[in-house]
């Protein structure tokens, strides 16, 4: 053992001998370095206190201290595999349960968003004897090879599209190709999904699923405008598919108004399967596929076990229902409305001041802020983007961009961030946009 912990400099230069060069982070030129981390702060080398405005992981905060306690106390009693009875596996899904529509009542474990996806894929396939997926462009779905291939946002820079996946526009009503002046933009793009399944039948090919983020995040923050789901559900479902709702980054309550994402779209929605991970264990793996019997009978037709060494072990549960616990005991979900909206007022008031900010759009604490460098052609300003998040770090401010033009902040804070936390943020974007080198390097906006 070590007698002294390493300098962050140390660390770094061990990281680039032993770490795969391919495994990035955060602010490469001048790393931070993590020690401690409470609630929505986290806390240097240097003990310097950071504002964490996109850890979607840590959902109800860093290291809350009921999470902590109720992994704590399992792991003194038992941490074994899901082929033993315990009743934390039953106690965890049957809470679930409660929160998702009745048609969703099975459910399998896993230990990671990627694990989940590439499970729906497998229940879709088996469920439909399809082979085919239809994803939106820019999506991504975790990094196994079978999601990469169903991930434009990897696939693109690899070995590209595969003959049986299907790439629909993106239902952005700010830059994608029906905007917010269309007279129907949730038709328009839900036709364009219509017109990929009838160009697949023609060539024999047949769709097994349609897979969708429920609140596209790498694709720029992206709102799906309600009654998009409905309409491609139908459409799907006429060829024979399922469709998958991807609730990996925004589920358990980020949406506010929601527990799911996917209810954002209406009651009369319900997917065909939901999957789940990152924000159910706030930073312990542990993932889900929720899915109807139908589905799942199909799948256990095939007369071959599933079987996950880890998947719904009694910790995970432990911690999963802590979880739920404090989202429901803190009122987390109420919490998130109240201070995105008060967030989303804020940035408003600053797209008024700033030609920079060509749009604000967001639900809950789930917000991307959309900087241009033309208001009439929305160029992404990229470079202007990276600039502002590194001048917010040296505020102490943590905070990244999203999108195909990598133009996008993204907001996606642990739930237990405040009003106060969301003005910081405000107030030190607006000096940052308004002082003197900012100007310099917007000198497009004159």
């Amino acid at each position: 053992m070590q007698a002294r912990p390493w300098s962050g400099q140390e660390t770094l230069a061990l990281r680039r001998q032993l770490i795969g060069s391919s495994c990035k982070l955060f602010f490469p030129e001048d790393p931070v370095k993590i020690v401690r981390a409470k609630g929505q702060y986290i806390y240097d080398e240097h003990g310097r206190e950071y504002l964490e405005c996109i850890n979607n992981v840590s959902h109800v905060g860093h290291c809350h201290p009921d999470v902590v306690k109720a992994a704590h106390e399992q792991n003194q009693l038992l941490n074994t595999n899901s082929r033993y009875l315990h009743d934390n596996l039953v106690d965890y899904a049957k809470r679930l349960s409660k929160t998702l529509p009745e048609k969703l009542c099975t459910f399998y474990f896993l230990n990671s968003g990627s694990e989940a996806n590439d499970l729906a894929l497998r229940l879709a396939r088996q469920y439909t004897k399809h082979e085919d997926v239809i994803v939106l462009d820019h999506a991504y779905h975790g990094h196994l090879t079978s999601l990469i291939d169903i991930s434009p946002y990897k696939f693109r820079n690899l070995e590209g599209q595969k003959e049986w996946v299907h790439v629909a526009p993106l239902p952005d009503t700010y830059r994608g190709i029906y905007r917010e002046d269309h007279k129907d933009s949730v038709l328009a793009y839900a036709n364009e999904v219509k017109k990929i399944i009838e160009q697949a039948q023609k060539k024999g090919r047949k769709i097994a699923a349609f897979f969708i983020e429920s609140l596209p995040s790498v694709g720029g923050q992206i709102i799906p405008p309600e009654g998009y789901f409905q309409m491609i559900a139908e459409h799907i479902h006429k060829a024979g598919g399922v469709f998958v709702a991807d609730e990996i980054q925004v589920g358990f309550g980020r949406v506010g108004k929601c527990f799911w994402a996917f209810q954002l779209q209406g009651e009369d929605f319900v997917p065909d399967i939901v999957t789940m991970g990152k924000p159910m264990g706030n930073g312990h793996p542990i993932a889900c596929v929720a899915t109807t019997k139908e589905i799942a009978e199909a799948f256990a037709d095939t007369g071959v076990e599933y079987f996950n060494t880890f998947g719904g072990n009694p910790v995970s549960c432990a911690i999963g229902l802590a979880v739920l616990d404090v989202i429901e005991k803190e009122q987390l979900q109420a919490h998130a409305t109240q201070v995105g909206n008060f967030l989303m007022e804020l940035l408003n008031q600053q797209k008024v001041k700033h030609p920079i900010i060509g749009d604000v759009r967001g639900v809950g604490l789930f917000i991307g802020v959309d900087l241009i460098k033309d208001q009439e052609k929305r160029t992404p300003a990229t470079k202007e983007a990276e600039y502002l998040i590194t001048r917010l770090k040296r505020e102490y401010i943590l905070l990244s961009t999203d999108g195909p033009g990598r133009n996008v902040l993204k907001f996606k804070p642990p739930l237990c961030f405040t009003m106060d936390n969301a003005k910081l943020v405000v107030d030190k974007m607006d000096e940052i946009l308004t002082g003197k080198m900012i100007r310099l390097i917007f000198c497009s906006f004159g």
